[in-house]
Formats: C-alpha cells, structure tokens, sequence
C-alpha cells in the first residue's frame, strides 16, 4: 500500500484538475476520506485516494 499523501483540496486540485468544489461533494457522499482540516478550514485529502478515484471513473 502506498503512503497518504495528505494535502488540502486546492493542492488536489493543482495535482489532478478536479475542482474543490467536486472533491467535496466525493467527500460528502463518501467517496472520499476526509482526513481533518487545515487551519484555514480547507478539507484534507489523501491524494493517492484521488487520483485513484479519478483513475476508476476514467475506466
């Protein structure tokens, strides 16, 4: 298994394209783990989760 890599959604969004605003929503519905909040307030992301997320919905 790979390490997390724990970034806050507008990291996410640079590495892989996905808006924020759609990573919440995959987090609202659980298809993403939410891994706490910066102290800006910003949601954390594994971003080895998203971008195999991103991954199943391409194929």
């Amino acid at each position: 298994m790979n390490e997390p890599i724990i970034v806050d959604t507008g990291a996410a969004f640079a590495a892989t394209g996905i808006k924020p605003g759609t990573l919440r929503v995959w987090l609202h519905r659980g298809h993403l783990t939410r891994h706490g909040r910066d102290r800006a307030g910003r949601d954390l992301v594994d971003l080895t989760e998203v971008q195999a997320r991103l991954a199943a919905k391409a194929a």
